[in-house]
């Protein structure tokens, strides 16, 4: 049955296929030329894999349907005739190229549809048998394949680049693109795939079988007498082995499809592993049914080789150009699956600190496939540059194991790894547990460009010998960029966050767009904040940082200057420096908070303002912002008594080191009702909400006197204007070591026992509690002795004296 048969017997198959065709007005030609346009094209000796290729062969394809179709014309129907005569015409308005680039990306796309039909209709039957169960010797059934055939690769070999696979351009709907003859893969499960492989594995039994019995006629022919039949037993002959070649090009061709559906898997995956290095979730576990994929391709590709080496040894003719072609096919083939088959599995840590140890792997993903794991390889590692890494990718540089270590960017302490096969899960990798970087030689900067904005990755290559020819591989791990010091981290994760998220698998190592809609940019800050906190970020936030982005001209792009390079409007800081201060702010202080809900954050003061008078609830209805104006704050505002909003200047992590978020926020009486982040939601007590959150206040230890730590809001008058505008919150606190920047006042309540041996340990505490100030400062002895005499001795040491008294700005 045609190829075409079988698409017509199912009618989404065929309209589709028909909408295909269409396109181009081809329709007609297919249906008119089915079986010739299958068995020319499938048949091809040389698969075009450059521009020149392409173009000669299409020019060959156009004379041959030309003269097809002439031959055609002598038919005895006028229908038909009239019918060719159209289809001459539409040849000659299309160029030779584009129609035969359609036509074959079309045959690519019925025999994709046949097999997912094909796995959809067994869905029910039991599924195949796993190959780890299998015998090591690959067979099929009626023919023995010799294990020393599964792999020829020259010693002058490069080391291959996986070429004409396109980007991943749509996650969501993924398709692979092939440059040359636009083929698309569409999406299946892992499952389908390896079913799919199993079916072409028995079908090509048959070949096989039929290879088998040609074998066996040919050397009857060689051993036999004259005969008078051997002229006609020698053409037939010929015609045997004629269908073999043809029905072994068909599977080659289906063979490549099912590669191209195992390598548009494994670039999801290393996709979602990118996605992963933001935060995404990530089922590292798929892999395993990749390799299975790549073992049972191995399988398929090994029967095939063997199968055309022992076709050549059935030498009817002194040349078969034909043949030696596909030799040379089945063999780039395999290399290549054993090439794409060596990847970086745990991937390092993409901002790496210098004199840091981290960690990583490689795997091979052809597990005991070629017996390589019975003397196991050692894997090296190196550090290259952006441009290192382009040069060795793009031109295809020669591997020379001796000349790579002078390539790298910098020193790796422990870069050396042996390959370990483990026979349990059948997983061939290398760890490298303890590396660390001691050295990196950085690229001249240009323009605006930081050392944050540079780009190295890991290089890990190996080389090892199957059946005495040499296997060179090699694979980059994602981009990293490298620091020194801490203050580095926020833009050197901007540069790694923007990578992560919109970089294309397959491209010259590390080309990124500089321009992303709001909606991509939108999906990876969730990620990366959702991750980070625990709790994703609703629709009314990303509104709201969709906001801070806008600039003078709206538009829906978002740049990479606007992402992280660019102040924003009225502020000495850029939108990623904001966001990444407010990502840490909440981990580090406030993320049990966060997860519950308590704290809305993303909202401005217009909005929060006006939320807040329409609260039916009114006086000492809050909530919580992060700070437009100050990095890493967060700061209340609640409907004072007047029925006005207040806003308490912002509170970062050093505040929150001396006492937490939820024990200021229980200080503060004037905070009644906390207003919901949930539109939907109504507000909660105060106590209810941030109850879980309180720190436990302990009794004191016998002997000492209790002291603690209290907020409280400013009146009129205390340390500027309130009336509305927005004031530092006012801090009491422990005697302690305590930062003179943090403008806060002190004082320790409660009554306490009139005594000078209790006054004199007083006025010492107070003393030491001021950074730098020395035992005999005068300036604190005149504040103590204030204090003893105007409240100590009458029992009441509180507040409102203490600050009539000194702040702690002032010293």
């Amino acid at each position: 049955m045609s190829l075409w048969k079988r698409i017509s017997s199912h009618v989404d198959c065929e309209q589709r296929m028909a909408a295909y065709y269409e396109e181009k007005g081809m329709l007609e030609l297919r249906l008119c030329l089915a079986p010739w346009i299958e068995d020319r094209i499938m048949s091809e000796q040389i698969t075009p894999n450059t521009t020149d290729q392409l173009e000669r062969v299409a020019l060959k394809f156009n004379e041959d349907l030309q003269q097809k179709l002439l031959s055609t014309r002598t038919a005895s129907d006028q229908a038909l005739k009239f019918r060719v005569v159209e289809l001459c015409a539409l040849i000659q308005r299309i160029s030779a190229v584009e129609l035969y680039t359609h036509l074959r990306s079309g045959l690519q796309k019925e025999l994709q549809l046949v097999t997912e039909k094909s796995v959809a209709a067994t869905a029910g039957q039991s599924m195949p048998l796993n190959p780890y169960n299998m015998n090591n010797t690959p067979m099929v059934t009626g023919y023995m394949v010799d294990p020393s055939d599964l792999l020829a690769v020259s010693n002058s070999c490069n080391p291959p680049v996986v070429q004409g696979i396109g980007p991943i351009h749509n996650v969501q709907n993924p398709g692979i693109a092939s440059p040359a003859l636009g083929m698309v893969t569409p999406k299946v499960e892992l499952y389908e795939v390896q079913h799919q492989i199993m079916q072409a594995l028995n079908e090509f039994g048959n070949c096989a079988n039929a290879l088998k019995l040609l074998a066996q006629n040919y050397s009857y022919m060689l051993n036999s007498t004259s005969s008078p039949n051997a002229e006609a037993a020698y053409r037939s002959l010929i015609e045997e082995k004629a269908a073999i070649v043809l029905t072994m090009r068909r599977s080659f061709m289906y063979y490549e499809s099912l590669h191209e559906m195992v390598i548009h898997e494994l670039k999801n995956w290393r996709h979602q592993q990118a996605q992963a290095g933001n935060g995404a979730p990530f089922n590292e576990s798929s892999l395993d049914d990749i390799q299975r994929c790549f073992e049972m391709l191995e399988s398929f590709i090994a029967h095939m080789l063997a199968a055309v080496k022992e076709l050549m040894r059935v030498r009817l003719v002194t040349e078969e150009p034909e043949l030696t072609h596909l030799l040379e096919q089945v063999q780039n083939a395999q290399k290549n699956l054993v090439c794409s088959a060596f990847i970086v599995d745990k991937q390092p840590p993409q901002v790496m600190k210098t004199n840091t140890r981290f960690a990583a792997s490689v795997r091979w993903l052809i597990g005991s496939q070629l017996g390589i794991h019975n003397n196991p390889p050692t894997v090296e590692c190196i550090i290259m540059s952006e441009i290192q890494s382009q040069r060795f990718v793009t031109r295809n540089t020669q591997m020379d194991n001796s000349s790579l270590s002078g390539q790298s960017s910098g020193e790796i302490q422990n870069a050396s790894s042996t390959m370990e096969y483990q026979q349990n899960n059948h997983v061939f990798s290398a760890s490298f547990r303890n590396m660390q970087l001691k050295k990196i030689k950085r690229a001249e900067k240009k323009g605006t460009e930081s050392v944050m904005d540079e780009k190295f990755a890991l290089f890990f290559y190996t080389t090892t010998t199957v059946n005495d020819f040499q296997i060179r591989v090699w694979t980059l791990s994602l981009p990293v960029v490298v620091i020194v010091h801490g203050n580095q981290e926020p833009q050197s994760w901007a540069t790694i966050t923007w990578d992560n998220a919109f970089a294309e698998i397959v491209r010259d190592p590390f080309m990124i767009t500089d321009r992303v809609t709001w909606a991509q940019l939108s999906v990876a800050l969730n990620i990366k904040f959702g991750s980070c906190t625990g709790r994703s970020l609703t629709i009314d936030n990303l509104d709201f940082l969709y906001e801070k982005l806008q600039r003078e001209e709206r538009s829906e792009y978002i740049t990479w200057n606007q992402f992280c390079k660019e102040p924003m409007p009225d502020r000495s800081f850029t939108f990623w420096e904001w966001f990444f201060a407010i990502m840490k702010l909440t981990k580090d202080h406030m993320l049990g908070m966060w997860k519950a809900g308590c704290i809305m954050g993303f909202i401005n003061k217009t909005k929060a303002q006006t939320d807040l008078l329409r609260s039916v609830y009114g006086i000492g209805t809050f909530l919580l912002r992060f700070s437009d104006s100050e990095l890493g704050g967060v700061t209340i505002a609640y409907v004072n008594e007047n029925g006005l909003v207040t806003m308490l200047a912002p509170w970062t992590a050093r505040d929150f080191q001396v006492l937490n978020l939820a024990d200021r926020i229980r200080d503060l009486d004037v905070l009644c009702w906390l207003h919901p982040s949930d539109r939907n939601a109504s507000p909660v007590k105060r106590d209810v909400a941030f109850g879980e959150f309180y720190s436990k206040r302990q009794d004191p230890v016998t002997g000492y006197v209790k002291s603690t730590l209290h907020v409280h809001v400013c009146r009129n008058g205390e340390n500027g204007s309130t009336s509305g505008t927005p004031h530092h919150a006012q801090e009491s606190m422990q005697l302690g070591n305590i930062s003179p920047q943090s403008g806060i006042t002190f004082y320790s309540p409660g009554r306490l026992e009139e005594s000078d041996s209790d006054a004199s340990e007083t006025a010492e505490a107070l003393e030491r509690i001021v950074i730098g100030a020395q035992p005999n400062d005068p300036v604190i002895s005149e504040i103590t002795d204030a204090l003893l005499t105007s409240n100590y001795r009458h029992g009441d040491f509180g507040m409102a004296d203490f600050d009539t008294i000194t702040n702690f700005e002032n010293f």
